[in-house]
C-alpha cells in the first residue's frame, strides 16, 4: 500500500514547495518589510534580502529536484535518499523553529494571517512526514 501511495505523495511534496513559495512571496507586503527593513543599516537590509533570495532558491531546488528525481527516490538510490533526508530534516527544523523559537505574540494578528500560518505549518508537516517517511521506509526494507 505504501509503495503505491509514495509516488503520489512525492509528486504532491514536489509541488507543495511551490505553494510554500506562493506564500513566501506575500511575506514582504504582509509583514511590512519595506518599513521594517528601512530601519536597518544598508548591509543588514541587504543581508536579509540575500538570505530571502537563497531561501527561495533552496525551496525551488527542493521542489524541482523532487519532481525530477522522484523515481530515484522511490527506488532508494543513495544520493536521492540523502536528498530526501536533507529535505525532510530541513522542514522538521522549520517546524522546530516555529514551535520553540517563534512566539505567538511575534506573529501579526488577523484571521487570514493566523489561517495562513496554520496551513503553512500543515504543509511543512506533510513535507517532513513524506520525505522522512520515504527514508524510513527504505531503511526498514519496505521497498524490497
Amino acid at each position: 500500500m505504501i509503495a503505491t501511495l509514495l509516488p503520489k505523495l512525492l509528486t504532491l511534496a514536489g509541488l507543495g514547495h511551490f505553494l510554500v513559495l506562493a506564500a513566501s512571496f506575500q511575506v514582504p507586503a504582509r509583514l511590512g518589510w519595506k518599513e521594517e527593513l528601512a530601519r536597518l543599516r544598508p548591509l543588514n537590509r541587504k543581508l536579509m534580502w540575500t538570505y530571502g533570495g537563497f531561501t527561495v532558491l533552496t525551496i525551488i531546488a527542493f521542489g524541482a529536484l523532487t519532481l525530477f528525481l522522484r523515481d530515484e527516490m522511490l527506488r532508494g538510490d543513495k544520493a536521492a535518499l540523502a536528498l530526501a533526508a536533507f529535505i525532510g530534516v530541513h522542514w522538521a527544523a522549520r517546524i522546530g523553529v516555529d514551535v520553540f523559537y517563534f512566539r505567538h505574540e511575534d506573529w501579526p494578528e488577523g484571521r487570514g494571517l493566523v489561517l495562513g500560518h496554520a496551513l503553512l505549518m500543515l504543509l511543512f508537516l506533510f513535507l517532513t512526514v513524506t520525505y522522512l517517511g520515504l527514508v524510513a521506509w527504505h531503511l526498514s526494507g519496505g521497498a524490497r
